[in-house]
């Protein structure tokens, strides 16, 4: 029933700001023969107390005999004391640590172990991820579809070469064409008919040998875009090839046949720069992907933008072989319109007339900045030039010195007696081109913006959603799209793929699948329905109630629309109420206050008026809940109110947008209950298996399952910091409810800094915390019991990051752990979770009504684990969710480490069944919750320090031009969370 929506989360930090540690010292596991090379954990039957193959003093002597430290003696004894509430389930087993330690150490490009022990290589790729347990049986098997394309391997010897161009150039595409002007002179004679592949850098690439191991070339290069017809400029430059090395295909071979552990990437790399050679000459590219306008009729986005159709391509290892990933994409470009054309529709207005204002006139600006143009008023001469900024001054008024005695001539003048042309539009300025010492002046009118420009800065709200409707398509659409993509691109006539040897198959992967089952959910037994078994990954509160409902007895509304009249918001608010009361909650049907309005521009002015109000006639007690009726455009009145209430007032809110107010929809008000109760700390369902101890690997002994996500700043903003946050369950068995922790952190930023920390205290000396230890104690406060398995799941992280980031974070979570009590290490499995991928899942027959969903995608619940995943490691893709519109796109869950020795079965029905337990909606979600928390939880800290960023797209508010202090790797830390807010899901 109620779709998930909103944005909000977490709690607060004094950030660390180390550089990237160079050692760290993840546990050596025992090596006996099992997953990871590690044996499977020491069990012994005590008490549910975690011991250290070396003994050692309880830990409440060892705190008196340390006599001082204070807090941090406190907290590691609140955490390590015998647990008042016995273990829910019967004869758990105890996880005995090992105690031999590896020290690692980082560098940009490898991981260099260097073992403590023996038994462990010393190579750079001696850290192999967790390897594939078996292949998961559980559930209904099926055939899907998948967009992989088998490619067959070369049997012939790839070469690299170095190659280096002088004058050097910036330019890819300008490399690029010296290269096609060598190939194309020489290609028959010194090249030995051979045809090479460039990365448009440093790196050239062939099917066999060169004739010679170095050689200078000199090539004359015509700018063919200076003139259509007439005399073109030329320029000299001198080519250098230079042989390098010799690729290793039988090692990717091996690779592939899952007889060796690390992949070749420089082969792979070889093998996706030949696939990418002829698409880049035909089509634009940005990044993996190719653009056309060719490809399909490009859509208007407004304001000048239009969205181009295209495709990504991509070389993957896979367990059938070398595969070849295509899906298709869109992007924004700017529109190849004249420049006048292209102003009139970024403003919204004819400026042929008239005078622009100062706002219009950096609007502008911003736009073009960057953007190249061909001028148009010199007839066949078409000079390109990049736009640099835009005159203060109209046309008109601007003049220049035409010679070194300061003479003095009109733009007007200078155009109409050296051209011909006849400035229209004198009172528009002029683009600046060329740099601030030298910079020329183009009049608008003389100008068109150059075709294939992609527009990377910030799209408004109205041009995501155009965005979004042409890149939506149905699962059937989609794969014919593909399809012919790749019968387009006839990969198997493409002269590079045949000149090395590669031949792609134009018949997508049929993969075997199972579609897991649901779990059932357990609601109150004072409902009609105690237990649910959702359907196609969704179900309904009908007939039901919060399993734990919690109580709200004063409460508020402010109520920032003028458009709600006031009994209309109350009217609301009752239905509200009763909504709540309906589905487990008690909630008091009368405010504290009556109703108040207020002026979006005073919201700081009006929420602290209601707070103290609301305190005032309640003699102290705190005021529960906070309703917000907004705007439905609000700017940044949410991200204020969201600020204000949390970390200064202590207050947990929930805003409501007009339209819903107007048009109250049941689904919405259920929905809408759903956040209030877990924000006042109840629960809304939990998973019958969980309470009743079956699940594996979680249900047996206490086990923390912790979700990190890490978010950047927009494009362009170089000024703002990464915001880290980590969320952890604080029930257990039950695993359902997660505090959230943010921090912010260096620019761009992925490894989270904060994970442990330690700072010099003059009273108490050295003292731990970070973002890891806090969740640990806090999970001992809430649940009596002390983790004994950690399950990490981590987000964002790319493939070329897994080494860096396990490296360093499961470092920090070692040291979060050691720092509570010595010896004292869980096992932990570490998870990367992605989305930002481009596989995609199909039924194998889209008419077969029982294979999919109603928007004709694959089942909720159907995963993956062989034929197009790795070869030799520890992953799966998984549908979790129904799919609403469009092609449902599968989550990507890659263990990179798994000390608890995991099945696929186990932490695939894990990850599954979880996707069932998040808090804001009756429907299965497409990640893991934890994950989805830890997401929202930072999306939420970045209203805090920067509030208009989020909702209206525009430059940081003030003060955040200030977030970097102390130099470069200063970060100034977010505001603190009130504790009151910090107990509960307030990111909901």
């Amino acid at each position: 029933m109620p779709v998930r929506q909103m944005k909000e989360g977490s709690e607060q930090h004094i950030v660390i700001k180390p550089q990237l540690q160079t050692t760290i010292n993840p546990l050596q596991k025992n090596p006996k023969t099992a997953q990871n090379g590690k044996g499977p954990p020491n069990t012994e039957p005590q008490n549910n107390k975690i011991h250290n193959t070396t003994s050692s003093p309880p830990s409440r002597n060892r705190g008196r005999r340390r006599g001082r430290g204070g807090r941090k003696s406190d907290q590691g004894e609140a955490f390590m004391r015998p647990s008042s509430r016995p273990c829910t389930a019967a004869s758990k087993p105890v996880i005995v640590a090992a105690e031999n330690v590896l020290n690692v150490s980082v560098s940009s490009s490898s991981c260099q172990l260097v073992a403590a022990g023996s038994g462990f290589p010393s190579s750079s790729k001696s850290l192999c991820f967790a390897p594939r347990p078996g292949y998961g049986q559980l559930g209904t098997k099926c055939i899907v579809k998948a967009n992989h394309f088998l490619a067959e391997l070369p049997d012939k010897d790839l070469n690299q070469y170095d190659v280096t161009v002088t004058p050097e150039v910036s330019s890819r595409s300008v490399n690029r064409a010296i290269l096609a002007e060598l190939v194309k002179l020489y290609k028959e004679s010194d090249l030995g008919m051979r045809l090479p592949a460039y990365d448009g850098r440093k790196s050239l690439y062939t099917a066999g040998e060169l004739p010679f191991k170095w050689k200078e070339f000199t090539i004359k290069l015509i700018d063919e875009d200076d003139v259509i017809n007439g005399p073109k400029r030329e320029k000299e430059y001198k080519v250098v090839i230079k042989f390098v090395a010799r690729a290793n295909l039988h090692h990717l071979s091996q690779f592939l046949a899952g007889k060796r552990a690390d992949g070749p990437q420089e082969a792979l790399q070889i093998l996706d720069i030949v696939l990418r050679e002829l698409s880049i000459k035909r089509y634009c590219p940005v990044g993996r992907s190719f653009f056309s306008p060719d490809i399909r009729k490009p859509q208007p986005l407004g304001d000048g933008l239009e969205a181009w159709c295209g495709f990504y391509q991509s070389i993957r290892p896979t367990q059938m072989g070398l595969s070849l990933n295509i899906d298709m994409a869109s992007a924004a470009f700017i529109e190849a319109l004249p420049v006048i054309e292209f102003v009139a529709q970024l403003l919204g207005k004819d400026v042929s007339s008239r005078p622009l204002s100062d706002s219009d006139r950096v609007k502008i600006k911003k736009a073009l900045r960057g953007v190249k143009v061909e001028v148009t008023h010199r007839g066949n001469v078409r000079r390109k030039y990049r736009v640099s900024g835009l005159t203060s001054q109209p046309t008109r008024e601007l003049v220049f010195p035409v010679d070194d005695n300061s003479t003095m001539k009109s733009v007007v003048e200078y155009f109409q007696e050296m051209y011909g042309f006849t400035i229209k539009y004198t009172h528009l300025p002029c683009l600046q081109v060329g740099n601030q010492k030298k910079a020329n002046y183009l009049p608008m009118e003389a100008c068109k913006i150059v075709e294939g420009q992609r527009y990377t800065k910030r799209l408004s709200e109205k041009q995501i959603t155009a965005l979004l409707k042409v890149t939506c398509q149905r699962p059937r659409d989609r794969e014919n799209s593909i399809l012919q993509t790749v019968q387009h691109n006839d990969y198997n006539e493409d002269p590079y793929a045949k000149e090395f040897g590669i031949k792609i198959s134009e018949k997508q992967a049929s993969v075997e699948a199972r579609v897991l089952p649901a779990p059932w959910l357990k609601y109150h037994k004072t409902g009609k329905e105690k237990d649910c078994l959702p359907q196609v990954g969704q179900w309904n509160m009908m007939n039901k109630k919060m399993i734990n409902g919690m109580t709200v007895s004063r409460w508020a509304c402010i109520n920032f629309s003028r458009s709600v009249q006031e009994s209309v918001a109350r009217g609301f608010c009752n239905e509200l109420a009763q909504m709540c009361q309906v589905s487990g909650m008690e909630f008091n049907p009368e405010p504290v206050i009556p109703i108040y309005m207020a002026r979006p521009d005073q919201v700081e002015k009006a929420l602290k008026h209601v707070y103290h109000a609301c305190v005032n006639k309640l003699k102290g007690k705190e005021l529960e809940l906070l309703l917000a009726i907004l705007p439905d455009n609000n700017g940044s009145l949410y991200g204020d109110i969201k600020r204000i209430c949390e970390t200064d007032l202590g207050l947990i809110s929930q805003c409501c947008l007009t339209k819903h107010v107007f048009k109250i929809s049941k689904q919405y008000l259920a929905n809408v209950s759903l956040k209030i109760n877990v924000k006042m700390g109840g629960r809304n369902t939990v998973l019958l298996d969980a309470i009743s101890c079956r699940i594996p690997l979680v249900s047996d002994i206490p086990t923390i399952i912790f979700g990190a996500d890490v978010t950047h700043p927009e494009n362009g903003e170089d000024s703002s910091p990464s915001i880290a946050a980590v969320v952890a369950s604080q029930d257990w068995p039950e695993v359902t409810k997660y505090a959230g922790l943010v921090c912010a952190q260096a620019h761009r930023q992925e490894l989270i800094q904060d994970l442990y920390k330690t700072w010099h205290d003059p009273a108490r000396g050295t003292v731990s915390g970070g973002m890891i230890r806090d969740l640990l104690i806090s999970f001992r406060k809430a649940t009596g019991q002390k983790p004994q398995r950690i399950i990490f799941y981590r987000d964002g992280v790319s493939e070329g990051q897994f080494y860096q980031v396990l490296l360093f974070e499961l470092d920090a979570i070692r040291k979060a752990c050691a720092s509570l009590e010595p010896n004292y290490q869980p096992p932990v499995t570490f998870i990367v979770v992605q989305k930002r991928h481009h596989t995609r899942l199909f039924a194998n027959n889209h008419k077969d009504r029982s294979s999919t969903d109603r928007s004709g995608n694959i089942l909720p619940g159907t995963v993956v684990d062989t034929k197009i995943c790795h070869p030799t490691e520890f992953d799966f893709y998984l549908c979790s969710h129904a799919g609403i519109q469009g092609t449902s796109r599968p989550a990507h869950y890659h263990v990179l480490w798994d000390e608890n020795n995991f099945t696929a079965d186990g932490i695939q029905s894990l990850t599954n069944n979880l996707c069932y337990t998040y808090a804001r909606c009756t429907r299965s979600v497409s990640v893991v919750p934890p994950a989805y928390y830890a997401h929202l939880a930072a999306f939420r800290a970045r209203f805090y320090m920067e509030p208009e960023m989020a909702e209206n797209g525009g430059s940081p508010h003030k003060g955040s031009k200030a977030i970097r202090e102390g130099g470069e790797s200063g970060v100034r830390p977010l505001p603190a969370l009130k504790e009151n807010v910090k107990r509960v899901m307030f990111y909901c």
